[in-house]
C-alpha cells in the first residue's frame, strides 16, 4: 500500500515497447562483442552510473580546499583586509551603477524586466526583483558593461564583477549579514582567480580559451556557496559543477558593444556560480573531487598543472589585497598611459596645438587589443587624445562613441603613436612610457611602472569613495549615493544585506 503523495509507478505501452527495443539492441550487442572480444563497444545512452567511479579518494588539496571554503562564513579576517574588501564592494556597485545607463547595462536590465522571475534578489540601479541566478547574471552585466571594474593581473580575470553579484543576490535569499558578505565576496576572489594562475596562461592561450570567464564560474561559485553557508561536502559539489560550466571562448573580443563581453567576463559566470550553489543547497549531489582521478579537470585544461596551486597561501595571501581599482574608467593596458601622459602634463603645461607627436610604449603583446578599438573606452589613441585636451579622462568621455569621429579628437589622435617595447614586458607589470614631442623641439617623458590604483600604488579610501562617488551621484543623486558610500563602509554593521537595496534602486 502506498503511502498519501506516492504514486505507483507501472509500465505504460510505449515504455514497455521501449524495453522490448532495449532488450534487442542488447543482444544484438551482445553478438557483437562475441565477434569481436577485444574491443567491446557500449553505447553512450546505454552506459550505466558507476558509483565506484563517483567515489574514488579525495585528495588531500580537494580536502584542505573544500574545509576552508565551508569554514570562509565564520573566518575573521584581517582588518586590512575587510578595509579592501570594502573598497572593491563599493567599487563594484559603483560600476554596476554607472553601467546601467550604458548600452549593455541596458540590455542586462531589460533582460530582467522581460524574464521577471521570484522577487527576491535586488537588480541594481532599477527598480526590479528577481531570482538569485537572474540578479547574479543581470547585476554582471552592469558591473562589466565597461571597464569601469577592478581586474586581477596574475589571473587575467575581473573578479568583482561576477563576485560581487553573486555573493549578493545569494546572499540576499538567506538574509546574510554585512558581515558575512565580505567574508564570501573575499572568499570568491581567493578561489576563482587561483584557479587560472594554477593552470598557467599558455593551458588558455593555445586553445583560445578566456581566462576571466574562468575565473568567474569558480569565483562566483565559491562565493555564492559560502552566502548559501554549504558544508564541506557540499563545497566539493559546488566546485564540481563550477567545472562542468567553465566556458569562454577568445572570440568574444569582436564585440564592439561590450554585451558579449560583459556576459562572458562577469554574467555568464556570476549565473553558473549562483546556479551551483543553489543546485547543491536543493539537494543535488556530485563528484566529490573535480581535481583528481579519472578524467579530472585538470586533465581537461592543463595537464602538466600542480593542483597545490589552488590551495598556495590559502588564509595567508588575499587575492581582494592584489586586485586594481582603476583610477580611470578604460581598458586596463591604457591605464599605465594615462598616468604617464597625466604626469608629463603636470610637469610642463602645454597645449594640444603644441603637441607634435605622442609615442606610447607598452609591453610587447599589451597594446593589441587597445591599438585603434571601436569602443571607446578600450582605445588608447582616443583616450590619450582626451587626455590631451581635457587634461583628464573622464568616465563620460571614456564611453562617448560620438566623440571619436569629432575632428579636434581625431587631429590629436593622428599624432599618437604605439609601440611595442619588449623590455617593459619582461618585468611582467603592466608598465608605460609616454614621451612627447613639442613642436618647438621640446621632449618630454614619463615612465610609470606602478599604476594607480594597483597593489604597488593603492588607491587609499578617499580616492575609492572619489571615484564612486562620480559614478554613483548621477544616476542616484547626491543623497542617496552618500547613505550607500556609507552604509557599504560600514558593512560589518549591517544585519540583513537587503538594508542595502532601497540605496542602490531607483524610486
Amino acid at each position: 500500500m502506498k503511502q498519501d503523495g506516492e504514486r505507483e509507478m507501472m509500465p505504460t505501452g510505449s515504455s514497455l515497447f521501449v524495453s522490448r527495443r532495449r532488450l534487442l539492441q542488447r543482444a544484438s550487442w551482445a553478438m557483437a562483442a562475441a565477434a569481436f572480444p577485444f574491443r567491446t563497444i557500449v553505447p553512450v545512452q546505454d552506459q550505466e552510473y558507476n558509483p565506484a567511479l563517483a567515489k574514488e579518494p579525495i585528495s588531500p588539496v580537494m580536502l584542505k580546499l573544500s574545509d576552508y571554503m565551508s569554514e570562509a562564513g565564520k573566518r575573521e579576517l584581517p582588518d586590512e583586509v575587510m578595509e579592501k574588501t570594502k573598497h572593491h564592494i563599493l567599487d563594484t556597485f559603483a560600476a554596476m551603477i554607472s553601467g546601467s545607463e550604458l548600452l549593455a547595462g541596458r540590455a542586462a536590465i531589460r533582460f530582467a524586466r522581460f524574464y521577471g522571475g521570484e522577487k527576491i534578489s535586488t537588480v541594481i540601479a532599477s527598480n526590479l526583483l528577481c531570482g538569485p541566478i537572474e540578479a547574479a547574471l543581470t547585476n554582471a552585466e552592469l558591473a562589466h558593461s565597461d571597464e569601469t571594474d577592478d581586474s586581477h593581473a596574475p589571473s587575467g580575470s575581473h573578479p568583482g564583477s561576477s563576485v560581487v553579484p553573486a555573493a549578493m543576490a545569494v546572499g540576499e535569499k538567506f538574509h546574510i549579514s554585512g558581515m558575512h558578505f565580505m567574508r564570501a565576496v573575499t572568499l570568491g576572489y581567493d578561489i576563482g582567480t587561483r584557479i587560472t594562475m594554477s593552470l598557467g596562461p599558455a593551458s588558455f592561450r593555445n586553445v583560445k580559451r578566456d581566462t576571466h570567464s574562468v575565473v568567474a564560474v569558480f569565483g562566483s561559485a565559491a562565493a555564492a556557496a559560502c552566502a548559501a553557508s554549504l558544508n564541506a561536502q557540499q563545497m566539493r559539489w559546488v566546485l564540481d559543477y563550477a567545472a562542468q560550466q567553465a566556458s569562454g571562448i577568445t572570440y568574444l573580443y569582436r564585440d564592439t558593444d561590450h554585451i558579449e563581453k560583459g556576459f562572458v567576463f562577469a554574467g555568464m559566470g556570476a549565473r553558473s556560480g549562483a546556479t551551483a550553489a543553489l543546485l547543491v543547497y536543493s539537494g543535488w549531489n556530485g563528484i566529490d573531487d573535480m581535481l583528481s582521478g579519472r578524467d579530472n579537470f585538470i586533465m581537461a585544461y592543463a595537464p602538466q598543472a600542480d593542483p597545490a596551486g589552488f590551495i598556495e597561501k590559502l588564509g595567508e595571501r588575499y587575492e581582494v589585497t592584489r586586485t586594481n581599482i582603476k583610477k580611470w574608467t578604460v581598458g586596463s593596458p591604457i591605464q599605465a598611459a594615462l598616468d604617464a601622459m597625466e604626469n608629463v602634463q603636470k610637469q610642463h603645461r602645454f597645449e594640444p596645438a603644441q603637441v607634435k607627436q605622442v609615442v606610447v610604449k607598452l609591453a610587447g603583446g599589451k597594446g593589441s587589443i587597445v591599438d585603434n578599438a571601436d569602443m571607446p573606452d578600450i582605445c588608447l589613441q582616443y583616450m590619450i587624445a582626451v587626455m590631451m585636451i581635457d587634461k583628464t579622462a573622464s568616465f563620460h568621455a571614456a564611453h562617448d562613441k560620438a566623440r571619436m569621429k569629432d575632428p579636434a579628437i581625431l587631429r590629436e589622435r593622428a599624432k599618437v603613436d604605439l609601440v611595442s617595447d619588449d623590455e617593459l614586458g619582461r618585468r611582467g607589470r603592466r608598465e608605460a612610457i609616454v614621451e612627447v614631442t613639442l613642436t618647438d623641439g621640446t621632449r618630454l617623458s614619463n615612465h610609470v611602472n606602478a599604476v594607480r590604483g594597483t597593489a604597488e600604488n593603492p588607491m587609499p579610501r578617499e580616492e575609492v569613495v572619489a571615484k564612486a562617488r562620480d559614478l554613483i551621484t548621477p544616476i542616484l543623486g547626491n543623497a542617496k549615493g552618500a547613505k550607500l558610500i556609507d552604509k557599504v563602509l560600514a558593512l560589518e554593521n549591517v544585519k540583513d544585506i537587503r538594508e542595502l537595496r532601497p540605496l542602490l534602486q531607483l524610486t
